[in-house]
């Protein structure tokens, strides 16, 4: 590779001519005068540049392909040419390092150039005035070479060029602007390929994993585009799938969908039918076309002995809804069809939704009077906590990281601490730790569910609350107290933290008691509803979280529920105790010396 030549002192830094980095700066609106005036502006340089030195060094990884198919990274002279780019001592040294070596250059390396060119005019408290035909031949090579970028790329290249105050009106961003344009229309259709319809949009939107970027009411656009023979059972599969899958509780989706399973019943199979009821259950919502009902009554009395799972994956959902078809209940408990099921590949998982349509028949439906899932068929229905917290939890701890004290907080960089208060709403919370109190953001943290179970281990001790504890028929429980008649909460030790399944016939309408009144002992069970509880943009519950708080009242259990604003609006533990405080107060309770 060649040097360039023409510079006198064209070697690398050395350690001890590190270039010192300004600090995170205010943000700046673009200038509207050219480069050099900016250069030659040595006053507002380093305040005005330093917002260059927020973005992340550009990595060869990151970019992607360009379109002529070159890899953005390899070995060798593509990675030292970045290298020389990164640690290049003046502009024109950037330009000729780009300008002397074409076979070697890639489109990643331009950001690269750019950043490094903000870098210098900070990192110079005087920076020297520069040949405005420097700068002219660098914007010409980008602009000569930005055919090539991909989208990342160009992006990249358009904030930094506006940042460092190439003007607006300016050729080289007009051909970024123009060429970042030219990427976002949508190609013309080839003339020996059919027009794409508007049920083939629905399905390509469908099926783009980056369909969240687009506005709902794209999706229903498209879907009232469509013509009815183009509204095929796999595009409204994926209609519920991605509704499911994002929580999205759109009623004209829904509804459409209820729709066509309507419609299309003869047509359809149970397998189908599954993963199209299946958003009806999880976002808990019951379509208003009143045939909804008869027609899935239909379907699984004529695809029931067909497909074992799909036909529980159908109840499952009913179940959900409070709708369970008695006739289908009777064909699924019966022994043909657990004999059936026993031995298949889903076996387990069959018995697991069994055994909690079993505990739906026995708490939500007194007047069935058909045959039950026998004892020894029965299985825990959630012996865990859910997978869902449990990997958001994992995320949490990925994002935090697992430093909790002073000491870890002092060895982060300046940088970092500036980022976690800027990324996270709780960058005010306070811990104690020993006779002093130190600063502890909530990302350092596993989840709220650690956050409450300390702030109850300093309120009430450790040994008056169970966490984490399954209850027959097999409901995994966030925190559960014992509480006296008093109103006293007692021991966890000294108590049978469960209430007898089956619940008996009396303690079935006490879900709203007040728990000091009924029973020499009661059970109050705090209920952490989190964000992905709910629907997405809504309060209205998943049908499985609003499943799991509905039986575990019919059982007898109080519930408290700690909604996921009120716990993020608490600023430290001080706060979060005497919110506790307040919502078991509320409820009669008491502790401490005057509790018991």
């Amino acid at each position: 590779m060649r040097r360039p030549r023409g510079e006198p002192d064209s070697r690398a830094p050395k350690p001890t001519e590190r270039v010192t980095y300004a600090g995170p700066g205010e943000s700046w609106s673009p200038s509207p005068t050219s480069m050099l005036r900016i250069l030659l502006s040595a006053q507002n340089s380093p305040a005005r540049l330093s917002g260059l030195l927020l973005i992340p060094p550009v990595q060869p990884c990151c970019s992607g392909p360009s379109k002529s198919g070159d890899r953005p990274f390899g070995g060798g002279p593509v990675q030292g040419l970045q290298r020389l780019l990164e640690q290049a001592r003046s502009p024109g040294e950037l330009l000729r390092w780009l300008s002397q070596n074409p076979t070697k250059v890639r489109a990643h390396h331009y950001p690269v150039a750019l950043r490094r060119l903000g870098q210098l005019l900070v990192s110079q408290p005087r920076p020297s005035p520069v040949e405005q035909a420097t700068l002219q031949d660098l914007s010409q090579l980008i602009i000569r070479n930005c055919p090539s970028f991909d989208v990342h790329t160009i992006h990249v290249c358009l904030h930094l060029a506006v940042l460092l105050g190439f003007p607006s009106d300016g050729p080289l961003l007009r051909a970024l602007e123009q060429e970042r344009r030219s990427r976002l229309l949508p190609k013309p259709p080839s003339p020996h390929q059919p027009a794409i319809h508007g049920g083939q949009r629905l399905e390509m939107a469908l099926s783009c994993p980056h369909f969240l970027r687009y506005p709902h009411q794209h999706l229903i656009r498209s879907l009232a585009e469509a013509r009815p023979e183009e509204l095929t059972p796999h595009v409204m599969v994926l209609l519920a799938q991605h509704l499911a899958r994002h929580r999205l509780r759109e009623p004209q989706l829904l509804e459409a969908i209820a729709h066509f399973l309507v419609v299309e019943e003869a047509q359809l199979n149970s397998k189908v039918v599954q993963k199209l009821v299946l958003p009806f259950g999880r976002l808990n919502y019951l379509p208003l076309k009143q045939q909804f009902m008869p027609c899935l009554e239909r379907i699984l009395a004529r695809e029931a002995g067909v497909a074992p799972l799909a036909t529980v994956n159908i109840l499952m959902s009913l179940c959900q809804l409070q709708c369970l078809p008695f006739r289908a209940l009777q064909f699924v408990f019966s022994p043909s069809f657990i004999n059936h099921i026993n031995g298949t590949p889903p076996s387990l998982i069959v018995r697991r939704y069994l055994s909690l349509l079993d505990t739906a028949v026995e708490l939500e439906l007194p007047g069935y009077q058909g045959p039950r899932l026998p004892q020894r068929q029965r299985v825990p229905i959630f012996p865990q906590p859910l997978i869902t917290d449990r990997a958001r939890c994992k995320y949490r701890w990925a994002r935090g990281g697992a430093a909790t004290g002073a000491q870890s907080r002092k060895a982060m960089s300046p940088n970092r601490r500036l980022a976690l208060r800027q990324q996270r709403a709780f960058a005010g919370w306070q811990c104690s730790a020993g006779t002093g109190a130190f600063p502890l953001p909530l990302s350092f943290l596993l989840s709220h569910k650690d956050i409450v179970a300390e702030g109850l281990r300093q309120l009430l001790g450790e040994e008056k609350y169970h966490q984490d504890l399954t209850v027959p028929p097999g409901y995994c429980t966030d925190f559960l107290l014992c509480v006296g008649s008093s109103g006293a909460v007692l021991p966890v030790r000294t108590q049978d933290p469960f209430l007898p399944y089956p619940p008996q016939s009396c303690q079935q309408d006490q879900a709203g008691s007040n728990p000091t009144t009924q029973h020499s002992t009661q059970r109050v069970v705090l209920m952490l509803r989190e964000r992905w509880h709910f629907c997405r943009d809504g309060r209205v519950l998943l049908g499985s979280r609003a499943l799991r708080e509905r039986h575990l009242g019919l059982m007898g259990y109080q519930l408290l529920p700690l909604p996921f604003e009120e716990l993020e609006s608490q600023r430290g533990l001080p706060q979060l105790k005497s919110y506790l405080r307040q919502k078991l107060q509320a409820l009669g309770l008491r502790w401490g010396p005057e509790g018991g």
